[in-house]
């Protein structure tokens, strides 16, 4: 019995000290992970963090032969003015439109200066081979067909079939869909022809279109088949948009999967300048650099364009409005007008420049077009009667989405209870009016007292409901609703709308959620008689 009560000793001994020793390491490992996270925090706001990039030119097109039908046009019946003569307008671009145009004299020449600048300034400056992604539609390939014969770098071309015109190819006249150059017609076109050729200087730049074939994307697998061999008709304007997400979701991996090449010494952080690189200027587009970049020229149109661009600037929040309705905002691009951009990846953009021409500065100013509003821009803004459309919707109050609470938080701080605000008082307005007794019971306890407000506003919260009218990703008017009580309070509304109809759709969408909840009625504190019969007509 001695014996084992010596060994359970030694052993409870060893225990201990083994529970100590991984106690200490576990501390230690805590210190150090804390130690390294610290590090790890320090790195990821550290200004010296490397920060690799690929960089975008995004190219409108030339002029085509249908911008000078469409120009035509409105000269000829007044587009735009009061004696706008819209049949005769129709009639002329129905009978002189075609599906798929090439570019028009004029374009040939911005082409041509296109070429001047943007040649030299990739061969310079890109890293081989060069990513061109056209869309299959003629006018684009046209212009940027002398960029690449003049070329003295390795091209990679590739023709990306979601990235046409909206309204894709579709002929007016015969009122149906055609299908589009197929890949071998794409292959041909591409290809410098034999005659030109032989004509042309002995120096490898002149040998060849591009370094090698096209690659496609998004056609289908019979070559034979063109590239809008499924179209029904024109495409509307929602079609539009869901293929504008497609092509943006498939231009973001593109480029993640470059950016995930560990090796790759084109890749690099830009804004981090060598010392053999001290007299390089970054706006100097033309000289030779010591450090070659991964660039990605798209070769695109002027409404698409503006449909990607606008993913680009605000992601996937960018959602339809109405349906065949555009949406407020677009980015407009001359012919052969050059947007840049950095791509940091996971989605990541600098807009660096917009709309640049720098090959056209100098040059007679008719060279300059498709970039005004006589050019037919206006005509993607909404017409009135689609901003009069309200829109209601009803959330509760800790489901609003962040960048939608963030703005009826702004409308209650600016509009309720201001000089253009509502006349509904706020609930914090109300609750403090309400709550005169300030001679509480000195024996109620403060912490029970919190506790019970605490909860209170907890089961109030859960209840809390909003309602809001909103134009597209905007809110022009709010107000909140206690689904327990009935009670309708912070009413907000811009001062820039009407606001005796924003309220009547407000109150209106509010009264028949508490007739469907069951309630007989609902309340307000009313604050002024001004619109005291838009609330008792509900």
């Amino acid at each position: 019995k001695v014996v084992s009560l010596k060994h359970l000793i030694f052993i409870i001994h060893t225990l201990i000290e083994l529970i100590d020793s991984k106690s200490r390491s576990i501390k230690m490992g805590g210190e150090q992970n804390q130690k390294d996270g610290k590090k790890d925090e320090k790195k990821s706001s550290n200004e010296g963090e490397v920060r690799p990039s690929i960089r975008l030119c995004m190219i409108r097109h030339a002029e085509s032969k249908n911008n000078e039908v469409y120009r035509d046009a409105r000269k000829m019946y007044k587009g735009g003015s009061p004696d706008f003569d819209m049949e005769g307008w129709h009639s002329y671009v129905d009978q002189n439109r075609s599906s798929d145009p090439g570019i028009s004299s004029n374009g040939k020449i911005q082409a041509e200066k296109l070429k001047e600048y943007l040649a030299p300034h990739l061969d310079n400056q890109a890293s081989t081979p060069i990513q061109i992604i056209t869309s299959p539609m003629k006018r684009t390939m046209e212009t940027i067909l002398p960029t690449l014969r003049e070329l003295k770098s390795d091209t990679e071309v590739t023709v990306n079939a979601l990235y046409f015109e909206s309204e894709g190819c579709y002929d007016s006249k015969l009122k149906k869909a055609v299908p589009g150059m197929n890949q071998h017609d794409i292959n041909n076109f591409l290809s410098l022809p034999a005659q030109e050729s032989s004509s042309s200087s002995s120096s490898s730049s002149s040998s060849s279109s591009a370094s090698s074939p096209p690659s496609f994307v998004g056609f289908d697998q019979d070559p034979n088949m063109g590239w809008y061999a499924h179209g029904k008709g024109a495409e509307n304007r929602a079609q539009s948009e869901v293929r504008a997400s497609a092509f943006y979701t498939w231009l973001l991996d593109y480029l993640d999967l470059q950016l995930q090449e560990k090796s790759s010494i084109d890749l690099y952080d830009a804004g981090v300048a060598l010392t053999e690189e001290a007299d390089e200027l970054e706006h100097d587009k033309l000289s030779p650099r010591q450090r070659k970049r991964r660039t990605v020229v798209l070769v695109g149109h002027g409404d698409f364009m503006s449909l990607v661009l606008k993913r680009i600037v605000a992601g996937f929040s960018y959602s339809i409005e109405h349906h065949d309705v555009p949406h407020r905002s677009a980015f407009v691009h001359y012919n052969t007008g050059i947007t840049e951009l950095e791509y940091f990846g996971k989605g990541r953009f600098l807009q660096m420049r917009h709309n640049g021409t720098p090959h056209l500065i100098n040059q007679d100013t008719h060279l300059l077009t498709g970039g005004g509003l006589k050019d037919g821009w206006s005509y993607l803004m909404p017409r009135d009667k689609f901003m009069l459309y309200e829109e209601v919707s009803c959330h509760f109050a800790d489901e609003v989405e962040s960048h939608i609470k963030e703005q009826t938080e702004a409308l209650k701080n600016l509009y309720v209870n201001g000089k253009n605000g509502s006349f509904l008082l706020r609930r914090s307005d109300s609750n403090s009016s309400s709550s005169t007794d300030a001679d509480v019971d000195a024996d109620v306890n403060d912490e029970s007292r919190n506790s019970s407000h605490q909860t209170e506003n907890e089961r109030e919260e859960k209840c809390e409901m909003v309602f809001m009218v909103k134009r597209g990703l905007k809110v022009v008017g709010c107000v909140s609703y206690n689904d327990n009580n009935g009670m309708l309070s912070d009413l907000a509304i811009r001062p820039s709308v009407d606001k005796r109809n924003i309220q009547k759709c407000l109150f209106e969408a509010a009264a028949n959620h508490a007739k469907k909840s069951g309630k007989k009625e609902i309340y307000a504190a009313i604050q002024s008689d001004e619109n005291k019969e838009i609330l008792l007509g509900q």
